[in-house]
């Protein structure tokens, strides 16, 4: 199932009272989208890693009152009655036998010991699946009865679209554009390999240690050598900055790239600083040097960070000849 599947998925799910797990890789994005979520739906949001958690942890601890014995439940829990939000189990099925009995109770009867969950507070967990080389315990049968289940796919589409939105470095959003393969592989899983999270990671810490040659060591140490590698060579002949600038001066004459590679690298140097008026318009009076599909997908690109384009001349006769392309 795809991310944004996914994510309308549990939208829709938010009005009832079942719980949902999440299954996928590690480095996916599980937890991406349960935060957006709630962020989406202005909920409350607390994420516990339950495979660091001891059975006592969410039973409380026990106390006298009054000759009597008494939980103290947890202080992580939500207790404001009237309040909204997700609590999200990450790693669940990471959780030794003992702490998934005890959120077993919480998850089948919203309930664990004397305390009570909100009514509007909903319960999703994520995991890894045993095949993903992970260390996992196999979950009782009538907890995993007790979730939807949800399979959480790669896509490269929707990963590039969220890249977008989060100003992800346009040198990797070009490369992943190019070797598409490389947005997630667990062929050769050692210390590091290429996921979105570790292109994330990546994204982050460029131009923070100098060039990218300067950090191959670096680089190999978050994606693994392999993607690393191949990064490194992209970057090497990518079109510079300064190529870039002379293109946003002067759309109609400027020399345009014609490696695919370079190409893909423009345009997501263009989208991603298309709220800039002068980088959105060059963006508009590009479209109809560039070849029709790569027209297509800078517009779609520009449009996410930027739907002023729309109103630009450029892309109006742009849309005029190939309104077919748009559709």
């Amino acid at each position: 199932m795809k991310p944004t599947r996914v994510t309308s998925v549990l939208e829709s799910l938010m009005s009832t009272r079942w719980p949902v797990f999440i299954w996928g890789p590690p480095g996916v994005g599980k937890s991406s989208v349960v935060s957006a979520i709630a962020k989406t739906g202005r909920l409350n949001l607390i994420d516990i890693r339950a495979s660091l958690l001891d059975p006592t942890d969410i039973r409380g601890i026990p106390y006298i009152k009054e000759d009597e014995a008494k939980w103290s439940p947890p202080s992580f829990l939500p207790n404001d009655p009237k309040s909204k939000g997700v609590l999200f189990f990450d790693e669940l099925n990471a959780a030794p036998p003992l702490v998934q009995a005890s959120l077993y109770q919480l998850t089948l009867d919203r309930k664990v010991g004397e305390y009570s969950l909100p009514d509007g507070w909903r319960i999703i967990a994520a995991g890894n699946r045993a095949e993903d080389a992970s260390i996992v315990f196999r979950m009782p049968a009538a907890l995993t009865n007790r979730f939807i289940h949800l399979d959480f796919e790669v896509d490269v589409d929707d990963w590039i679209a969220w890249a977008i939105d989060h100003h992800i470095h346009p040198l990797v959003i070009g490369f992943i554009r190019t070797r598409r393969e490389l947005l997630f592989d667990m062929r050769n899983i050692e210390r590091a390999f290429p996921t979105p999270r570790s292109w994330e990671m990546l994204s982050d810490i460029l131009g923070s240690l100098g060039s990218p040659r300067e950090a191959a060591d670096v680089l190999i140490g978050v994606v693994g050598e392999g993607a690393a590698m191949e990064f490194l060579g992209f970057c090497d002949t990518a079109i510079s900055e300064d190529l870039i600038k002379d293109i946003i001066k002067d759309p109609g004459k400027a020399k345009l790239p014609t490696e695919l590679g370079n190409t893909y690298a423009l345009i997501s140097y263009l989208s991603s600083r298309s709220k800039e008026a002068v980088v959105m318009k060059a963006a508009a009076n590009l479209l109809d040097r560039l070849n029709p599909e790569m027209a297509v997908l800078l517009v779609r690109d520009v449009i996410r960070v930027n739907p002023k384009i729309v109103s630009e001349q450029g892309y109006l006769a742009f849309v005029e000849k190939h309104s077919d392309l748009l559709t």
